[in-house]
C-alpha cells in the first residue's frame, strides 16, 4: 500500500479591509454605541484591559454610529470579502510558484457573514482556477476555524488532492449589534477586527519553494453541553455574538490534558514545542500559559497579533503562524484554536 502524500505549507500571506482605527477611537465610539453601559463605573476599561492598540474595519468608524440591519451589513460582508479573498489568495497562489489552473481544492472559512453561493465559488470565477476543483467551504466554527481549515486542507493531500488553496476571511466588525447593551456585544466590540489569510498546502514532492512548515496531524475536541459557551444568535440587527466569561476557565481546565492527547496521537512530548496560539483575548492567553507551564515569552507573538490587529476570529492563528515564521523557529510546534462548540482545534507542526 502506498504512504499517503506528506502536506506542506508552501505560502502564507495576510492582509486586512482598508480602513484601520486605535483603541481610544473604538473608545469613544462606544459612548455613543451603548450609553448605559459606558456609563456604568469601570466598563469602560475593558477597552484598555484588552491590550489592543489598532484594528482593521470594513467600513470607516462613523459608519457604525448608525443603526444597519443584518441584509445591509450582510452585502458589506460579501462585497469586502471578495476583493480581500481575491487580493490575498492571488498572492498566496504567487508565492508558492502555482498557477490557478493547477488548484485542486479551494477551502473558504468564515463565520462572520453569510454569502450563496459560497466564496470559494466567486474565487474560481475570478482567478481563473480550475473548475474542477474541489470545494469545501467552511462555516461556522468560529475562532477555531483556522487550525480546522489547515488541518482539513491537510487531510486533502492525504487524500490525493495534491494542491490546495485555503482562503479564510472574518470581518467581524459588521457583527456589531448598535445599541445592545449586553456585556458579550460590548465586550466583543473591545475585541473584535477584520481580517484575511490565504495559503497554499501542497504534497511534498510538488515543485515549488522550500516548504515553511510541515503538517504531521490534527486533533478535534468537542466539548459536551457546551453550546451556550460562544456562538452567534441571529437577530434582525445581524449576528450577535454570544460568549461566557468562562472560557478561559474552561482552558485552564482542560487543556493540558488535550495537548497531551494531540501529542500523543503522534508519540511527540511537549519538550522545545513552538506554541502558535489563537489569542482570543489576554485573560485566554495567560490561561493557555497556566494550563501548559509555559515560560515567559512563549506566547508572545499570541500578544503581539493581538496588539496589533485584535481578534479576527478564525484568522487570527494564521496571523500568529506567520508571526512565528519570522522567528525562524526549529523543531515541532502546535497550533491550537478555541471556538464555538465548544471546542478545540490543533494542527502538529515541524518546522
Amino acid at each position: 500500500m502506498q504512504d499517503a502524500p506528506a502536506p506542506v505549507l508552501r505560502s502564507l500571506v495576510t492582509g486586512h479591509p482598508p480602513y484601520r482605527v486605535s483603541q481610544t477611537e473604538i473608545r469613544e465610539a462606544a459612548r455613543t454605541l451603548f450609553p448605559r453601559m459606558a456609563a456604568r463605573r469601570g466598563m469602560l476599561d475593558v477597552f484598555s484591559n484588552a491590550q489592543i492598540n489598532s484594528r482593521a474595519i470594513s467600513r470607516p468608524l462613523e459608519w457604525y454610529l448608525q443603526p444597519r440591519g443584518l441584509g445591509e451589513k450582510n452585502a458589506v460582508f460579501i462585497e469586502e470579502a471578495r476583493a480581500l479573498t481575491v487580493r490575498l489568495a492571488r498572492e498566496a497562489l504567487a508565492q508558492a510558484e502555482l498557477a490557478p489552473s493547477e488548484v485542486d481544492a479551494v477551502l473558504v472559512i468564515n463565520t462572520s457573514g453569510l454569502s450563496t453561493p459560497s466564496l470559494d465559488a466567486h474565487l474560481i470565477d475570478a482567478l481563473g482556477l480550475n473548475r474542477h476543483a474541489v470545494r469545501l467551504p467552511m462555516w461556522g466554527l468560529g475562532c477555531a476555524g483556522g487550525a480546522a481549515g489547515l488541518a482539513r486542507a491537510a487531510d486533502l493531500v492525504r487524500a490525493g488532492y495534491r494542491r490546495v488553496l485555503l482562503v479564510a476571511v472574518e470581518l467581524c466588525s459588521l457583527t456589531l449589534v448598535r445599541g445592545d447593551e449586553s456585556q458579550s456585544n460590548f465586550v466583543g466590540t473591545a475585541l473584535f477586527a477584520d481580517g484575511g489569510a490565504a495559503l497554499v498546502v501542497t504534497a511534498a514532492e510538488v515543485p515549488g519553494p522550500a516548504p515553511l512548515v510541515a503538517l504531521h496531524g490534527a486533533y478535534s475536541t468537542l466539548i459536551e453541553d457546551s453550546a451556550d459557551i460562544m456562538g452567534w444568535d441571529v437577530v434582525d440587527e445581524g449576528l450577535k455574538v454570544r460568549f461566557s466569561r468562562d472560557i478561559p476557565a474552561l482552558v485552564r481546565s482542560m487543556m493540558q490534558q488535550n495537548v497531551a492527547e494531540v501529542l500523543a496521537t503522534q508519540g511527540w512530548t511537549a519538550d522545545e514545542l513552538t506554541y502558535v496560539v489563537h489569542p482570543g483575548g489576554v485573560k485566554v492567553v495567560a490561561a493557555y500559559e497556566e494550563a501548559l507551564s509555559l515560560g515567559a515569552g512563549a506566547l508572545d507573538a499570541s500578544r503581539r497579533v493581538l496588539a496589533a490587529h485584535g481578534n479576527m476570529s478564525s484568522v487570527t492563528v494564521l496571523f500568529v503562524l506567520e508571526e512565528v515564521l519570522k522567528t525562524n523557529p526549529t523543531g515541532r510546534g502546535l497550533l491550537s484554536a478555541m471556538g464555538p462548540g465548544f471546542s478545540a482545534e490543533h494542527v502538529l507542526l515541524a518546522f
